[in-house]
């Protein structure tokens, strides 16, 4: 289905979208805030080519709402928001800092209605440039102001998950004898490996870089899944750790695994596939949920917390969270992202009424 600029915004019900056409780079900049109920909107920032300025949008519309989703669903005082930076060709570094920096400017002029820090395409590096102009963007230590990755705290969340999501399904939070096959082995996908690898588990991996699925394998001994057999590949817990609407009426038929629980954001590509999963008893793991990792770090950060090994415990309560959804989903009857999406709802109709 295409979209325009138009229809999008037509049919969001968000807060606000602020934009931006950089005629240099010819870079759309898609600022989404979807809402403020807990507090100022909050989310990574996203860096990609895009087949077009529309579907740039839409990652952040769509982000945007999962962010609300995320911060309401862990209880923080947060609200959601998303950016997007739809290139339409890769920059060299002078072009990438240059707009960086503009896009900080653009973010500083938003006066704290909205924050950020790494999402997909963007790094570490690229927050300490846009932080040049822009006072708005966490993530950095309390104490020494480095900044921080992100990718070990969403990594080890994930971890936690799976873990209560094959306590859930097998009885037992063991992975020795399971096999999880990684789809996306960057930052959080290789640092999930490792978890994996260290519990006993064994390990496939897919990407669509050969280079990044070589050395990933290298290092967790693992056995490479080609991308076009991820889906049909025998494994127990699929970890979808990339791009989102890997879950849709073509794939879900197709997957051979149990459970399915990894940090891509958007992995439904529409609502009605929560249910085909279900009808299949593949036991979902809400992306929200599960991958609110790094984002529970910043939000700790932010409130002065330092202690970065303090803070990898902190993700056992993902872990917990996520075998609350599942058993209540099961109770119900329902879709876990039935039993997520309440208690959302619960946590800002709560906040409206205070």
């Amino acid at each position: 289905m295409s979209h325009t600029l138009e229809s999008l915004v037509e049919r969001w019900d968000g807060l606000a979208i602020v934009s931006r056409f950089d005629s240099t780079s010819r870079a759309w900049i898609f600022i989404c805030m979807h809402d403020n109920t807990l507090g100022p909107c909050t989310g990574g920032t996203r860096m990609k080519v895009y087949d077009s300025p529309a579907e740039g949008l839409r990652d952040g519309m769509r982000l945007a709402e999962g962010m609300t989703c995320k911060w309401a669903a862990i209880d923080e005082p947060v609200g959601g928001g998303k950016a997007v930076i739809a290139l339409d060709h890769p920059l060299d570094d002078a072009a990438r800092r240059r707009l960086l920096l503009l896009y900080g400017e653009l973010v500083e002029s938003l006066k704290g209605a909205f924050k950020t820090g790494e999402d997909m395409g963007t790094t570490s590096s690229d927050m300490q440039i846009i932080a040049e102009r822009c006072n708005q963007v966490h993530g950095f230590h309390p104490i020494d102001g480095s900044k921080v990755d992100p990718s070990p705290f969403t990594a080890r969340a994930v971890f936690e998950g799976i873990k209560s999501a094959a306590a859930f399904a097998y009885g037992s939070d063991a992975l020795e004898d399971r096999t999880v096959l990684i789809q996306g082995v960057g930052n959080v996908g290789l640092n999930l490996g490792r978890l994996l690898s260290g519990a006993g588990a064994t390990v496939l991996v897919s990407d669509v870089d050969n280079k990044r699925t070589a050395e990933a394998a290298r290092q967790l001994r693992a056995k490479v899944v080609a991308p076009d057999q991820v889906y049909s590949t025998t494994c127990d817990i699929y970890a979808p750790c990339a791009i989102g609407a890997t879950l849709n009426e073509q794939t879900i038929p197709e997957l051979q695994c149990r459970i399915v629980a990894g940090s891509a954001n958007n992995q439904l590509a529409e609502p009605a596939d929560a249910q085909r999963l279900l009808a299949r008893d593949i036991v979902y793991v809400p992306d929200y949920i599960i991958n609110a990792g790094g984002a529970l770090s910043f939000a700790l950060m932010d409130k002065d917390h330092a202690d970065l090994e303090a803070l990898l415990e902190e993700m056992t309560s993902i872990g917990a969270t996520v075998g609350e959804i599942l058993r209540e989903a099961a109770d119900h009857r329902e879709t876990p992202v039935a039993a997520a999406e309440r208690r959302v709802q619960q946590t800002l109709a709560a906040a409206r009424q205070s």
